[in-house]
């Protein structure tokens, strides 16, 4: 059973949405914050696999209580634009991907699902479009020591993937099986304590592996 909490500051939202999530075979939704003070208190209380987390909410915002959230619930942020001018920060601070809160019902449901099942939620169309917009915003490019944990190899696949390249992009851009591409990838987060393909694109930037305009 997936369980979800919801963190919106709008009653009617989280209605909706739990009425949704709740109709879902496997899901159910635990409890409700209103911002994101109650957001960290409830995640705490109950343990939830997944926060749908609206980015502007009174008080402590969705931002902040992405970055204070301790490891193990899973973030979809929500925003009202597709490109939120928030949306990167809240990558880099932990989100695994996000919606907007116009979503369909079906893909509401899917992102829920995957993001549950421990992948990111940013297709590469998305992702490059984030790339493009917010990246340059970025703090300056530092080496990281961690890096030096990985093979030539699996830098290489880093880059890739910052570049928004699903697994097999990156297979046919290297010459390789889409298995063994995701297996690279599942080497790279593990050795960089990335949780998620979402950390990996963020790392690869603020890396500089990765620079605004590649892509």
């Amino acid at each position: 059973m997936i369980k979800i909490v919801l963190a919106d500051d709008q009653a009617l939202v989280r209605a909706g949405f739990r009425a949704l999530l709740d109709a879902q075979p496997g899901m159910t939704v635990v409890a409700e914050a209103g911002d994101g003070s109650q957001a960290l208190r409830l995640a705490a209380e109950h343990q939830p696999d997944v926060v749908l987390m609206d980015i502007r909410m009174p008080g402590m915002d969705g931002l902040t209580a992405t970055r204070k959230m301790p490891p193990g619930p899973k973030i979809i942020i929500l925003t009202t634009f597709e490109l939120d001018e928030y949306v990167f920060e809240a990558l880099r601070n932990g989100a695994s991907g996000f919606l907007v809160k116009d979503t369909e019902p079906a893909e509401l449901i899917q992102a829920v699902r995957v993001v549950a099942g421990g992948d990111a939620l940013l297709s590469p169309g998305v992702t490059r479009r984030l790339i493009a917009e917010y990246a340059s915003r970025a703090k300056e490019p530092h080496r990281s020591r961690d890096l030096d944990l990985l093979t030539d190899r699996e830098r290489e696949v880093l880059a890739l993937v910052g570049t928004g390249m699903t697994n097999d992009e990156i297979a046919g851009k290297l010459f390789m099986s889409p298995a063994t591409a995701k297996t690279h990838v599942s080497r790279t987060m593990m050795k960089l304590h990335a949780r998620d393909r979402a950390q990996l694109v963020v790392i690869a930037y603020e890396s500089g592996l990765v620079r605004p305009g590649w892509v």
